[in-house]
């Protein structure tokens, strides 16, 4: 499932063709994704501007000119292919514009004239038309901690939200309502530069007050050193050309300078971890 970087860069590349434009006619090839698409979805899309993208988390909000939200997550296997004017030859994956892909869900035509299209192979994604009451209230977005690029996001908030926790360190950062976007690879990245365990107890990293302690300021700046660097590593390549520091490595040597170690897999919650046990403590 996409991350929060991947979900940045997706931000990013609609961004130009989106905000300010009005959409001028959505096509829905089909009555649903993960769940069934909203009351009159087409209807109450057509003639909107689309006055701002957004990312909350791994969400993608686009706020409409009626006081409407477009809530948008790309699930396991969404992707969005973007044609026509604006887009300068540059962006997410291409395609001629008569050539049509059956797992092409979503099409939106903008008044600038630039396609839109959703493509979600595996139907995981969702897209929702929210009010701002009903945004308010989101039982997944009303919840999320703080995103970790914010500034927010610090050691003292990280403190006290694994105060008291016996969950290992890592189970504590893929839940959404301690940091907002981080996934099961970018944890694993970040605790390795941050040298903690993935399997040390989250409340380790606070006081019993819940201030915080030297390794919640370790993990606080790795967090964001990992997302920042990913960020802009696929704003220059792609996430394919990924060379990770420990994910998805096992059996081949740490990375870390002088260490001898060698990178460990581990099954946390059904998801795998991967750590060096040498200089990960």
């Amino acid at each position: 499932m996409p991350e929060l970087p991947e979900v940045e860069f997706v931000r990013r590349q609609l961004d130009p063709v989106m905000t300010h434009e009005r959409i001028a006619d959505v096509e829905v090839r089909r009555p649903d994704l993960r769940v069934r698409f909203p009351r009159q979805f087409r209807a109450r899309l057509t003639g909107q501007t689309v006055e701002a993208l957004t990312r909350r988390g791994k969400y993608l909000m686009a706020d409409l000119s009626s006081s409407e939200t477009l809530l948008m997550h790309l699930g396991m296997s969404g992707s969005f292919r973007i044609e026509g004017p604006g887009t300068r030859g540059s962006g997410l994956r291409t395609r001629r514009q008569h050539d049509v892909d059956r797992h092409d869900h979503v099409v939106f035509h903008m008044s600038s004239g630039a396609t839109i299209t959703f493509n979600d192979p595996r139907r995981f994604g969702l897209m929702d038309l929210l009010t701002t009451t009903a945004l308010a209230r989101h039982p997944v977005l009303s919840r999320l901690g703080p995103e970790p690029l914010s500034p927010q996001f610090d050691a003292s908030a990280l403190a006290r939200a694994c105060k008291g926790r016996k969950t290992p360190l890592k189970i504590a950062l893929l839940d959404q309502r301690v940091v907002a976007g981080l996934g099961n690879i970018y944890a694993s990245e970040a605790l390795h530069v941050a040298v903690l365990s993935p399997r040390r107890r989250a409340s380790t990293i606070a006081t019993p007050t819940g201030q915080p302690r030297e390794t919640a300021f370790r993990l606080t700046s790795a967090i964001k050193q990992v997302l920042t660097e990913a960020v802009d590593r696929l704003a220059r390549t792609s996430y394919r050309s990924a060379r990770f520091r420990v994910y998805d490595r096992e059996g081949q040597p740490c990375l870390r300078e002088n260490c001898p170690g060698t990178v460990r897999r581990r099954v946390q919650a059904g998801r795998s971890t991967f750590y060096c046990p040498v200089c990960q403590r």
